[in-house]
């Protein structure tokens, strides 16, 4: 389902001063040690689950946001390696936008799971809305809104006084 929903709750900021923007990865071609775990991801930047993690708005940023999507969903919540790896995709389309199209020079990630749900948030300083396309086979570029109405339960846009917050939910099974 997609469309505005006017859920945007205050939430605490984090620390805008987070070391280790830069954190090794096969993204950028230094692989980590092998076994090396995914939350070290979280030590460096911050913990999307707690509080909005501020990245900067490149596309390496991309990489890190994904290895804290599967940080969080894999080794804190405990959810299906199948979901990680969408919500993980999702999530890359999501920060890809923001990167792309608003100028801005940093976005905010954020997680949250209740009951039944997960719902990860990409917040940037733009107020344009993103726009779901049509999509042709033959498409280079353009799919990323595709996917997420796709492979996502529901998804939308907040308007905030200051920017907007497009998000993405997820259902899950809860143990």
């Amino acid at each position: 389902m997609a469309g505005l929903e006017g859920m945007e709750q205050p939430r605490p900021r984090s620390d805008p001063a987070a070391a280790g923007w830069g954190i090794p990865g096969p993204d950028d071609g230094t692989a980590p040690a092998p076994g090396a775990p995914l939350f070290a991801a979280l030590d460096l930047v911050g913990d999307p689950a707690l509080g909005e993690v501020r990245l900067p708005s490149r596309p390496q940023s991309a990489g890190i946001a994904r290895r804290l999507t599967a940080a969080v969903l894999l080794n804190q919540w405990s959810l299906t390696p199948q979901l990680a790896e969408h919500a993980v995709l999702l999530v890359s389309e999501l920060v890809g936008n923001a990167v792309r199209h608003t100028g801005a020079r940093t976005f905010g990630l954020r997680m949250l799971r209740r009951r039944g749900w997960i719902r990860v948030e990409v917040r940037d300083p733009s107020r344009g809305l993103p726009c779901l396309m049509p999509v042709q086979a033959m498409d280079t570029s353009g799919r990323g809104l595709f996917l997420v109405d796709k492979l996502s339960d529901r998804w939308g846009v907040d308007l905030l006084p200051r920017g907007k917050t497009t998000w993405f939910e997820m259902r899950i099974a809860d143990r």
